[in-house]
């Protein structure tokens, strides 16, 4: 299988465009909660004698905290200016070392990982590549951890997409990804495999899933620019774009005191590699 190479495409641009705002993405984007790297080692005993590989590292936000465990970071990231930034905000961590590439086209060198992690950037990966890739550069028993922050709402607390809906019609009709996000406890319930990602296919085992709230506030021009960091806008026009922005971080200003969340659900998935992939490759 080989994947639509439309689609992958499609996908390799669409990754790439937080390089164009490297330096806001560093600012704004949230972290994840020191819980959920304790809830890792725990779960995939990574201690200073393991190797990682994290794939997508952007600006290094995931990566200071598994730098700070002891262990060996090898980070790959496809934006030039995202590497960049990231070389110059881990320079103080010797045990990491970034390298800008996509992973399914990245060069391994023969070299095996303990653990690979995916912070907020699985959802860039081919399917048809990225699931096998992880498998042949894990060692066996290895752990593959995926990490995300899902927005979310709770019934009855102002949010931003329920104020500015309008504006949203007004600058792009029609959008189909406009919307309000979901609900915190419906997405509490999505607890089983690998989330929204296609699945492995048996490479790796049944998942351990973990939660943990979050919330950032920002004033109107600081929201703007944290959506201005996503993909959902990055991929707008700039004509359309700013203009939307500039009347986004008004309307905070004017209706909500200046003041709004970002609710998030941060989320941890961990499954061990299995060993399926090489008994197929033996019988072939």
């Amino acid at each position: 299988m080989t994947g639509d190479p439309e689609k992958r495409a499609d996908r390799r641009a669409l990754g790439r465009v937080f390089n164009e705002v490297a330096e806001v993405y560093d600012r704004v984007r949230p972290g994840y909660p020191d819980e959920l790297f304790a809830d890792l080692v725990a779960i995939s005993g990574v201690d200073e004698r393991s190797s990682v590989l994290e794939v997508g590292c952007g600006t290094g936000q995931a990566t200071r905290s598994l730098a700070a465990l002891g262990c060996s970071v090898t980070a790959i990231e496809p934006g030039r200016e995202m590497a960049a930034l990231a070389r110059q905000r881990l320079a103080a961590f010797p045990n990491v070392e970034v390298e800008t590439s996509t992973f399914e086209e990245w060069d391994d060198r023969g070299a095996r990982f303990d653990a690979l992690v995916a912070a907020s950037s699985w959802h860039w990966i081919d399917p048809s590549i990225g699931w096998r890739r992880a498998h042949d550069v894990l060692r066996p028993g290895g752990r593959l951890a995926l990490l995300g922050n899902v927005v979310v709402r709770r019934p009855g607390e102002p949010e931003v997409y329920a104020e500015t809906a309008d504006l949203h019609e007004r600058f792009c009709p029609g959008n189909p990804d406009w919307g309000h996000p979901p609900l915190e406890d419906d997405v509490r319930g999505t607890d089983e495999g690998w989330g929204p990602a296609d699945g492995p296919g048996g490479l790796f085992g049944p998942t351990t899933v973990r939660w943990y709230p979050a919330v950032q506030w920002f004033n109107g021009e600081g929201f703007a620019d944290h959506l201005r960091s996503t993909s959902l806008y990055r991929r707008l026009d700039r004509d359309v774009r700013e203009p939307l922005l500039d009347a986004i971080a008004e309307r905070i200003l004017t209706r909500m005191g200046d003041r709004a969340s970002r609710r998030y659900l941060s989320v941890l998935r961990v499954g061990r590699r299995t060993g399926r992939h090489q008994r197929e490759r033996s019988m072939s």
